[in-house]
């Protein structure tokens, strides 16, 4: 066998090794990782939720479109609510408008626009 032949060998079997570890030492995530994960992605899921469906009821309600709430609150587990300042007060638009959104209840929870309730479950 000649050297090259050895020094291939060798590469081959370093990278094989390589694999071998790799595979082997991958850890399960433990049951903290796995809530946090839950978390997050239950928080993204209501976040994306009231981002869709709060401007068109706004719009719906006011006929004036918004595009980036001013101010977001959460408890980061449960609820979502986005508050939109209007823009067109003097040509008969809203002040201030609040949308509610409940993870466990699959959609908007409450609705408040300058200060009026329109929806409340």
């Amino acid at each position: 066998m000649s050297e090259t032949m050895k020094v291939v060998l060798a590469v081959i079997g370093v990278f094989v090794a390589g694999f071998i570890m790799v595979g082997v030492s991958k850890d399960e995530p433990s049951n903290a990782q796995k809530e946090a994960a839950s978390s997050i992605r239950n928080l993204v899921a209501i976040q994306t939720m009231a981002s869709e469906k709060c401007p068109v009821i706004i719009k719906e309600k006011t006929g004036e479109q918004v595009y980036f709430p001013k101010e977001t609150k959460s408890d980061k587990d449960t609820y979502v609510t986005l508050i939109w300042e209007g823009e067109n007060v003097k040509t008969g638009g809203f002040k201030k408008a609040s949308c509610t959104v409940l993870g466990s209840l699959g959609g908007i929870s409450e609705l408040i626009i300058d200060d009026k309730v329109i929806i409340k479950k």
